[in-house]
């Protein structure tokens, strides 16, 4: 089985304990900042290695850095092959800034988008401003205005409502 269908039984599991899954998402949560802390210290240099050597660099499991992985993926300059990881997989974590902050915004991870090293990649302004337009990118469905019984049918034949359209309701 690839790691990373192991890595989504594990982490999405519907037959653990609640309780278990709250801790173990907590604990990896602590991590993966950890991870984005360090990789923020050096945005422009592209770690790369195989999965095992990553997971030793930055002190987590193999299974870890395969969630890592697969949390930075829709980030990366060029995308790994997440689907047919193993250990010995040479995996690049080489991001693109923007796209890895508006999708932290995205995840409403304010533990990542928060962390003290943005400060360093943008500035205050660019941060509220790559915030606000990931925020505005999302579609929302507006309804049209309701139409009363007795207004005129939308259909445009003249008759009220009730009388047309509305009257099999």
């Amino acid at each position: 089985m690839a790691l990373m269908e192991q890595w989504r039984d594990k982490a999405y599991s519907p037959t653990m304990d609640k309780g278990k899954l709250q801790k173990f998402w907590q604990d990896y949560f602590l991590k993966e900042k950890d991870i984005y802390a360090e990789l923020l210290k050096d945005p422009d240099n592209g770690v790369q290695g195989t999965v095992k050597e990553l997971a030793g660099k930055f002190g987590v499991t193999v299974m870890e850095m395969t969630g890592f992985l697969d949390g930075i993926q829709e980030s990366l300059k060029v995308p790994n092959d997440i689907d047919n990881l193993e250990e010995d997989t040479v995996v690049s974590l080489d991001f693109d800034n923007e796209k890895l902050y508006k999708n932290m915004v995205e995840a409403k991870a304010d533990w990542l988008y928060g962390l003290k090293e943005w400060n360093e990649i943008f500035t205050e302004e660019k941060r509220e401003e790559l915030y606000k337009e990931q925020k505005r990118s999302h579609t929302y469905v507006r309804e049209g205005a309701k139409i009363g019984r007795n207004d005129p049918c939308p259909c445009g034949s003249g008759k009220k409502y009730k009388n047309c359209c509305g009257r099999d309701l």
